[in-house]
């Protein structure tokens, strides 16, 4: 068995609410401008990267420390008026010089007015050793010759030591789920990063014209009573004002929205626990003119309530029969 590594996470979320680094030091109260992935092999760095592209950062893996600046020369841009791109990047660390190049395309990047964070990912050896065996990778230090995984994870470790000591904030992933590191990495950030939260897509549509492919909620409202057997409301659509009335007032309705909108108070932080970044809700009546647009309306409205960044569509309005323009889709 591999000897086991004391691991803690250097920096935790709440010194950095505080705005104070694990050594008492200031930390950023904004994102930085790069950030820097490093760590053990199998400690959890593409999982890493995966989480800062979602939230806007350029990411590049293994890339040369030697040519760190450069990409950050060609991210910028003159415009004042532009938005700065933010870099993640994984540099390569299986060169013995690696560590030195580094530091010297760290200077130039502080030296060009941009901020900067090492973030060191790291777990106890036993686990490392799990995953690669569950993964049935090799690592990366056992390529070209005869070394166990143990003796790969070691030798890395003598290889990252001065990064390790370098880093801002050291990960310790070996108990974490993939989730649940994605949602540590965002809380070590500023808010700028937790605002971001779960963007919703909630949409109407006909069944007549097919079942959605891309929704994650399918809701199907065909049981509610229907307007287009009402004479005046059929050429009418749910945005206007004489439908909405025949379809909300129905006690069939309120008794599926008092039920609906519990649902969605249930699973909607679940989601965002679990780190989900989209979530698409679609509603479905027959032609998608009438109960299922009103209902999608309704829906969105209420978890823009709740502080969800919603977006309301209607996937099959288009096509709806009506007399003269339909309002929006």
């Amino acid at each position: 068995m591999a000897e086991e590594t004391e691991i803690h996470d250097v920096v935790t979320p709440q010194d950095l609410r505080n705005g104070v680094h694990g050594d008492g030091t200031a930390f950023l109260d904004t994102d930085p401008d790069l950030i820097i992935v490093s760590g053990m092999s199998g400690a959890g760095r593409t999982e890493a990267m995966h989480t800062f592209e979602d939230y806007g950062y350029f990411c590049i893996d293994n890339l040369p420390p030697r040519l760190l600046m450069n990409l950050v020369s060609l991210t910028s841009t003159s415009d004042p008026n532009a938005t700065h791109r933010k870099l993640a990047v994984v540099c390569d660390t299986r060169k013995p010089d690696f560590y030195g190049e580094l530091k010297e395309e760290l200077a130039h990047v502080k030296d060009a007015g941009l901020t900067y964070r090492i973030i060191f990912l790291d777990a106890r050896d036993d686990v490392i050793i799990r995953r690669y065996k569950a993964s049935r990778r090799i690592h990366p230090l056992c390529k070209g010759n005869n070394r166990t995984i143990a003796q790969g994870i070691t030798a890395e470790r003598e290889l990252l030591a001065e990064l390790k000591e370098a880093a801002h904030v050291i990960v310790d992933t070996s108990d974490r789920k993939a989730s649940e590191l994605r949602q540590y990495l965002r809380s070590l950030f500023s808010a700028s990063m937790m605002s971001e939260g779960i963007k919703v897509n909630v949409y109407s549509f006909g069944f007549k014209h097919g079942s959605p492919t891309d929704a994650d909620i399918v809701i199907d409202v065909r049981f509610l009573p229907n307007p287009f057997y009402v004479t005046e409301l059929r050429s009418q659509t749910g945005l206007d004002e004489g439908v909405r009335d025949f379809v909300m007032q129905k006690e069939e309705t309120q008794q599926f929205l008092a039920a609906w909108k519990n649902l969605l108070a249930c699973v909607m932080p679940g989601y965002e626990k679990e780190g989900k970044q989209q979530l698409g809700i679609a509603i479905g009546c027959t032609g998608g003119q009438h109960r299922s647009v009103c209902l999608a309306e309704e829906t969105g409205a209420y978890l823009k309530d709740l502080g969800y960044d919603v977006h309301t569509s209607h996937r099959d309005l288009a096509l709806a029969e009506t007399h003269g323009e339909v309002k929006r889709g």
